[in-house]
């Protein structure tokens, strides 16, 4: 059998592990938030945020987040139908509801016009998720949200390394959040960082973070409010250290393994993968080819045919309405139409051009246009 191809796995290498090490060793004590620290201020750095709280999980970030923001019972939470059900849960942690809307058709991010027409005096907050890299049209977003007095939230999970005109994705709403799962391109094992250039907001998410102690408060144990336990430890920052310092290696792979996968693919007609539109730069998370229905490429032949080659199948997202949990919404035609003709191309850091063609190979083999 052919060796099998990942559709991601991490990059660690000696840096990684050496800082790890260290904390693992030496970071106790008054040195237990030494490695927190300079992990976030390294993102800090590389992102143009103002401030930032490491969190053991994006979900965790977006579920403070949206908390400080004020969303509570009975409050709506407008974003795209496609979209991992991590982009959702908070809101229902929170007592609100989650209201979906149909997605473009080109980046497969949330439509504006929809959550235009989906607002109502109920929504608190409007979710901006960047899927697979690819980023919302954020200049419409802010202006719909400035309009209605709803603040924009960015889930930049993945779109480390994505600028919207200069910006870094995250750093343009009320708060970004993102994800270090292990199948992200900077990944501490598990974790996340909530970002925002808001001090007063920085400060709620702060005081929410470390189970509702308030900045300046000098009582020992004396919480202020009932908070959160999101923190993430001090082994996992040491990792994300490790990864910040080679951030810009680790996104310009990415952008590598895209742009040939894109000029393999590029003479098929009716195959379309993530844009990187006028004004904007794509960090690539997922390499993701969606193709035309005259193609005669669907879902289940894409699975079929890379488990016959060894090589890992990663699915669209499915409709969020689709599941059990909520109620259908088939209106969205994109979010429900695009899944099953689409798929996310492996794409983690040691990928060689041979298991590439592989990958390419086997897409080819079912295309019948």
């Amino acid at each position: 059998m052919k060796p099998r191809i990942f559709y991601t796995k991490p990059s660690i290498t000696e840096k990684e592990v050496e800082y790890a090490t260290d904390a693992a060793t030496n970071g106790w004590g008054e040195r237990c938030y030494e490695y927190i620290t300079q992990f976030e201020k390294k993102f800090r750095e590389f992102t143009g945020s103002h401030y930032a709280i490491a969190t053991s999980s994006c979900t965790g970030a977006l579920h403070m987040g949206l908390a400080a923001l004020g969303v509570g019972h009975d409050d709506e939470v407008i974003l795209a139908d496609t979209n991992w059900i991590a982009s959702a849960a908070p809101i229902t942690y929170l007592g609100a509801k989650p209201v979906f809307v149909d997605v473009l058709p080109d980046t497969w991010c949330v439509d504006p016009a929809r959550i235009e027409a989906a607002i109502t005096p109920k929504t608190k907050a409007i979710i901006a998720v960047h899927l697979y890299g690819n980023l919302c049209e954020m200049d419409r977003l802010l202006e719909i949200g400035a309009m209605h007095g709803i603040p924009v939230v960015e889930d930049s999970a993945e779109a480390i390394g994505s600028y919207w005109k200069g910006h870094h994705a995250g750093t343009l709403g009320a708060f970004g959040a993102f994800s270090f799962h292990g199948t992200k391109t900077l990944t501490t094992g598990e974790g996340g960082m909530f970002i925002t250039q808001d001090r007063a907001l920085y400060e709620k998410v702060l005081t929410l973070s470390n189970h509702g102690r308030a900045v300046g408060q000098t009582k020992q144990f004396w919480p202020d409010i009932v908070g959160f336990k999101y923190k993430m430890s001090n082994i996992q920052a040491a990792i994300g250290c490790g990864q910040m310092d080679r951030i810009v290696e680790l996104v310009g792979r990415k952008r590598e393994i895209f742009s040939y996968y894109q000029e393999q693919l590029s003479g098929m007609y009716g195959v379309s993968m993530n844009p990187e539109n006028e004004g904007t730069t794509n960090g690539y998370w997922m390499p993701t080819a969606v193709f035309a229905h005259e193609t005669g490429v669907t879902r289940e032949r894409l699975l079929e045919k890379f488990k016959a080659e060894n090589i890992d199948g990663r699915v669209f997202f499915h409709p969020l309405s689709s599941l059990p949990m909520f109620q259908p919404q088939p209106e969205n035609k994109n979010s429900y139409d695009i899944p099953g003709r689409a798929i996310n191309l492996p794409s983690y850091h040691d990928l060689s051009k041979a298991d590439q063609d592989r990958v390419v190979d086997a897409v080819k083999s079912i295309y019948t246009k």
